[in-house]
């Protein structure tokens, strides 16, 4: 089975890039061949995994066709999670692309030759709305959203919506919302409890049961280049993104087979 996943919201400060590595060492941790693919010019999701090295290609140079895309793929500390990294340079691309009539589907074009190679592709993307971010929902079957239980919590989230849509009706009319998750939740607090209940009634059983609560290791992780199953595996950071991972796993066989 292979499953192309993008944790997205154009809202920065949600656990974005904290869900995507996360979910996708879990993933390699249950025995599949993941891909971490790193769209941000923020590259946080590359540096919580490796070490930058400035002498490597990365992914501006992938996506603009200067170098194979199987030449920005490093491993990991991970048994089984490959990381295809970013740096900032990777903010130069929207204009270098701009006028280009396969602009939204470089990703997608690139991905096609190590696709067979990986069981799960993750993907994290910028806190925007702009072209790498439909790059990314192009060369994907779901879409996950990370929402923090704050007031603000669905401001923008419609947005992001909407542009699933967009890409459905046109480029990408596979793409379906995987499902959201409520991220960085301190329950003992009344308005994240209150935010939590405008979450579920708002999306419904698109929202995952399990709940990734506030937990300083998963702040402390990214400095040591390593997962939290790696770096604290006894948190509930560890626990809390393990069951999630369970869950989306069950919930993509359970969309296959149906």
């Amino acid at each position: 089975m292979h499953a192309t996943i993008t944790v997205a919201n154009q809202k920065g400060g949600v656990a974005k890039t904290t869900t995507a590595v996360n979910l996708a060492a879990a993933f390699a941790g249950a025995g599949h061949r993941t891909l971490l693919v790193d769209v941000d010019p923020q590259a946080n999701a590359s540096v919580s995994v490796i070490e930058p090295d400035p002498s490597r290609p990365s992914m501006l140079e992938a996506l603009t066709g200067e170098v194979r895309f199987a030449k920005i793929i490093s491993p990991t500390s991970v048994e089984g999670l490959s990381v295809a990294e970013a740096r900032i340079s990777l903010a130069k691309l929207e204009r270098q692309l701009m006028g280009d009539i396969d602009a939204h589907y470089r990703l997608r074009d690139r991905l096609q030759h190590v696709r067979e190679e990986f069981d799960y592709i993750v993907i994290d993307t910028p806190p925007t709305l702009g072209l790498i971010t439909v790059n990314a929902l192009v060369a994907s079957d779901y879409l996950l959203l990370p929402l923090p239980p704050t007031y603000y919590a669905l401001e923008g989230a419609d947005d992001l919506l909407d542009t699933l849509e967009q890409v459905r009706r046109r480029p990408n009319p596979d793409l379906s919302l995987l499902g959201v998750v409520i991220t960085m939740a301190d329950q003992r607090t009344r308005i994240a409890r209150d935010a939590i209940r405008k979450i579920r009634g708002h999306f419904g059983k698109a929202v995952f049961r399990t709940l990734i609560s506030r937990n300083v290791r998963l702040e402390e992780s990214p400095a040591y280049k390593e997962s939290i199953f790696a770096f604290a595996p006894n948190s509930r950071g560890a626990e809390d993104y393990g069951l999630l991972a369970q869950e989306v796993l069950a919930r993509v066989q359970a969309n296959r087979s149906s």
